[in-house]
């Protein structure tokens, strides 16, 4: 056998070992799909007749279309007829009377919503409830003795494990797509979904996928597919499911009370990574109080703006975002024990949690300028002047409560965001009433400071960091 014969023959063998080791190391997928695939369904929701109708002259001819029947056909104008709208998705059978779970957004406004299983066999769907905050629907079949999934635990999902989903992309029913754990706990700052917590993954997930499930490689429900990052509207690698036991927790509250509710704190909260040197923190986590409900349950508990949410009922608060999932999942009248830093030393506080309001889910001065043009306080680069007694009423302020923003003078502030009309209550967390009290409580700023100021801007209050240019 001629030598170059042998290293190929070699080479060759090398490579199916190769092969072969690699393909060991991939998990099969198959059995969770031959157990999985009949309980995953495909919606189809119709919107458009009777509901849209409603909504008014949406489908009506344009004017200028109707200028145009006058003036070439000698006739007015007739409205279009109302277009029926069809909505695509997936959802997944929960229990063995009918139970179907989905995404709000695949059935919202649907007059009629059909269900259509692997055999073929379709139904007609009543929608029990949903819930918009969660993205949650639960639909009802006439059946018995249908194919269901196995509910998981996603609170045991972690980082780098392999997840599956089954589910219909543009229509094309069973369609199996694979990937890992991107990430969990991830919060998008979305504000019509404050209240979740994503499980993100690399799983293809496009259009029509909305509203099926994840599975683990034990064939669990771990979430349901919701959300893709996308600037083309297809898949690009990022795609977000809500964890399975937010889902079930709404299907519960659901079945026995007809609607979902959502704990509420009564605190608004905002990230601390500007203030970690003014609030000598030894890292950036957890979560600053900037506004305190008047009343709630957080007030009652003598939470005060300034203080840093650590932990809500053990579990840690790594940032803002990662408290109102918490909240909300805990159930209203309930007692939580929240974990805090003020003045340096940490706390635990017992707080009645209340209920977040269902039609909710989704908060002139006068007197002598005095302008900040001289001393440290013309770093923050504003001018402020005192609030007199009427002006004070109006606003809703405490005698002695804050001085208001004549003017911007300088980067600074107009870096920052702020304008003419904003409240000032706290310098580095002193509390101020008067211009010369913030003044004094600016003493000492420098340049490459970042000065801690709580702001008032109409019904909002927050902190906000003014950081003095270093080339003063």
């Amino acid at each position: 056998m001629a030598l170059w014969q042998a290293r190929a023959l070699l080479g060759g063998a090398l490579l199916l070992a190769g092969t072969g080791a690699h393909a060991q190391t991939l998990p099969d997928f198959t059995g969770v799909v031959e157990k999985n695939a009949p309980a995953v369904v495909h919606v189809e929701a119709k919107s458009g007749g009777i509901a849209q109708k409603a909504r008014g002259r949406q489908n009506a001819m344009p004017d200028d279309q109707e200028e145009l029947l006058r003036r070439f056909f000698g006739m007015p104008g007739m409205p279009m007829p109302p277009r029926e709208q069809t909505s695509l998705g997936s959802g997944f059978i929960i229990s063995a009377d009918g139970y179907v779970l989905t995404n709000d957004h695949v059935v919202d406004d649907a007059d009629e919503v059909k269900v259509r299983l692997q055999d073929r066999r379709t139904f007609t769907a009543k929608v029990v409830g949903k819930d918009p905050q969660y993205d949650i629907a639960l639909l009802k079949i006439d059946g018995k003795s249908l194919p269901t999934v196995t509910i998981g635990d996603s609170r045991t999902v972690k980082r780098g494990q392999w997840a599956l989903a089954i589910g219909s992309p543009f229509g094309l029913d069973a369609t199996v797509t694979h990937g890992i754990i991107s990430a969990v706990g991830r919060n998008l700052g979305s504000g019509d979904q404050p209240y979740t917590s994503f499980i993100q993954t690399d799983v293809p997930i496009n259009r029509g996928n909305s509203g099926g499930p994840l599975f683990n490689l034990q064939g669990q429900v771990i979430g349901i597919n919701s959300q893709i990052y996308s600037t083309s509207g297809g898949y690009q690698g990022l795609s977000f499911s809500i964890p399975i036991d937010v889902a079930m927790n709404v299907v519960q509250q659901i079945k026995d009370k007809g609607y979902v509710s959502r704990g509420m704190l009564g605190v608004t909260v905002q990230p601390v990574d500007q203030f970690v040197k003014n609030l000598d923190l030894p890292d950036a986590n957890g979560a600053l109080v900037a506004q305190v409900t008047p009343g709630s349950g957080a007030d009652k508990a003598g939470l005060k703006q300034g203080d840093v949410i650590l932990s809500f009922n053990g579990t840690p608060i790594t940032s803002s975002p990662d408290l109102p999932p918490l909240v909300g999942l805990t159930k209203p009248g309930s007692t939580a024990k929240v974990e805090i830093l003020r003045d340096h030393k940490k706390q635990t506080v017992d707080v009645k949690v209340g209920e977040m309001p269902r039609d909710k889910d989704a908060l002139a001065s006068s007197g002598d300028d005095e302008d900040s043009t001289g001393g440290s306080a013309a770093a923050l680069g504003m001018a402020v002047q005192d609030i007199d007694a009427s002006a004070r009423s109006e606003l809703g302020l405490k005698a002695g409560e804050g001085v208001v923003v004549s003017r911007i003078t300088g980067p600074a502030a107009a870096s920052a965001g702020l304008r003419s009309g904003d409240v000032v209550l706290m310098v580095n967390q002193k509390r101020i009433g008067s211009a010369a009290a913030f003044r004094a409580a600016a003493k000492g700023i420098k340049a490459g400071d970042t000065a801690m100021l709580l702001v008032r801007r109409d019904d909002s209050t927050r902190f906000v960091g003014i950081t003095v240019p270093a080339d003063r």
